[in-house]
């Protein structure tokens, strides 16, 4: 399948927002060692692309939430069906329908940004200028804007230009290689940062998952993908990573923003039915799918009253006003005192 369509469309959208900041005055000469018009446009393709994808965003917070919820049943499916896979299959496709809960749905922003990022990559890395007047104009650029992208700087580093870069591609971007790894590993670590932080806003809002593999790729996207970032950003031109760090931040204020607005279900009924757990649910030690509203307790949960001990009634067994006191028999000797 051709990606074309996507450069093109990247391509159109980064040219009108260059074209935008050109035309109100943002200088086409470096300022800081920085080409700001283009960094300026790269920022504002994240905005385009993640205004146009919100939608779709807001449709995977709410089949997470009605995932989440379906937890206690799932659970129970589980438990019913334990070793016929082919049934448990069936119901919980049944459950998913009848409840309008779609378990693709929650990857698929995902899915619809990785062509994007592909395609900007694609882009970004056909930036030569070197390459025939031909060539320069693919994808709807004109001459004039692709040199002007191709030689735009951050901080006296080429956007088209990587950490691993070697010293022949440096020498045709004309550039210092000192430079183009501090300013591209800053922005590497950045990347990682940031892409740690918006896994772990999400993770500790929606909990830890119980199920060990569920609990197992959490900890993965958790951890795994921003240090594979280490390894994979060197290869990432900086205009890339310039996208990759603003889409972080991005998603950073929307997912805060979505999760207020659409809080999880131990956030939305705090006090509520959410802190009850359903009749025959097991509920294990410190992690569940969908964690309880905190009502008090250790994990949420309420804390139960330890059994007390019984308690003797002093004021039963004492006696009652106006009664005579109840003396030993007469003639009664003490055990210990000898007879006379």
């Amino acid at each position: 399948m051709s990606l074309d369509p996507i450069y093109y469309a990247i391509s159109w959208i980064l040219l009108r927002w260059h074209s935008f900041w050109d035309a109100i005055g943002i200088p086409e000469d470096r300022v800081i060692g920085t080409n700001w018009a283009w960094i300026l446009a790269i920022f504002c393709l994240v905005v385009t692309l993640r205004v146009i994808l919100f939608p779709v965003f807001v449709k995977q917070i709410k089949s997470q939430r009605a995932m989440q919820a379906l937890q206690p049943k799932v659970k129970a499916l589980q438990e019913k069906h334990k070793g016929d896979r082919e049934t448990l299959q069936k119901e919980m496709m049944e459950l998913y329908r009848t409840e309008k809960a779609n378990p693709l749905m929650g990857c698929l922003p995902m899915f619809l940004q990785i062509p994007v990022f592909f395609g900007l990559f694609h882009v970004l890395q056909h930036l030569d200028p070197n390459i025939s007047d031909a060539n320069k104009q693919l994808y709807g650029w004109p001459l004039d804007q692709f040199n002007s992208a191709a030689h735009a700087h951050l901080f006296n580093a080429p956007i088209s230009a990587k950490f691993g870069s070697s010293a022949a591609e440096l020498s045709v971007l004309g550039a210092d290689g000192t430079t183009v790894k501090v300013v591209a590993g800053i922005l590497v670590l950045v990347m990682m940062a940031t892409t740690f932080l918006t896994q772990r806003q999400m993770i500790l809002k929606t909990g830890w998952a119980e199920d060990p593999q569920q609990l197992m790729i959490q900890r993965l996207m958790l951890y795994g993908i921003p240090f594979s970032l280490l390894i994979s950003g060197a290869l990432f031109p900086i205009g890339v990573v310039i996208y990759w760090v603003t889409n972080n931040l991005f998603t950073l204020a929307q997912q805060q923003w979505v999760l207020r607005k659409f809080p999880p279900p131990q956030m939305a009924n705090k006090g509520g039915s959410a802190g009850r757990v359903a009749p025959g649910t097991k509920v294990s030690g410190g992690k569940n799918p969908v964690q309880p509203a905190r009502t008090g307790g250790l994990f949420g949960r309420k804390n139960t009253p330890e059994p007390a001990s019984p308690v003797v009634d002093t004021k039963a067994l004492g006696p009652k006003p106006g009664a005579k006191p109840v003396n030993p028999k007469k003639g009664a000797r003490p055990a210990n005192k000898p007879k006379g």
